[in-house]
């Protein structure tokens, strides 16, 4: 049974994110609350309760305490099961010991609210 981890995204979370943001052109500010849990075939890894704080077209952007790198594959999911994807990590940025975490889908989301 996986870990699970509790997380708040404090104000310095939000704006750790939100410099992050900065690197994408098309990111828009949303309020998703999600489930993100690593993939990892090795170990059961923990999960944690987080939220979409920017999206893209083919990303989403959070506040994480999980240990994640580069190109790590994370499951995003929120509570009704309507979201419900894979996505590869690609930024991380760290601000006053928040870490926030930028991540591409790696299959189209046909229902993902934010469209080219």
């Amino acid at each position: 049974m996986p870990k699970q981890v509790a997380i708040t995204t404090s104000l310095t979370g939000s704006a750790c994110v939100g410099r992050l943001a900065q690197f994408f052109p098309e990111a828009v500010p949303v309020r998703i609350p999600v489930r993100v849990s690593k993939l990892d075939a090795a170990a059961a890894s923990p999960d944690e309760q987080t939220v979409i704080e920017f999206g893209t077209p083919g990303e989403v952007l959070f506040a994480s305490g999980l240990s994640l790198a580069f190109e790590d594959t994370v499951r995003v999911k929120n509570s009704d099961g309507s979201l419900d994807v894979e996505a590869e990590v690609v930024a991380l940025q760290l601000l006053h010991g928040q870490t926030a975490i930028a991540a591409r889908f790696l299959n189209d989301v046909a229902n993902w609210i934010i469209k080219r």
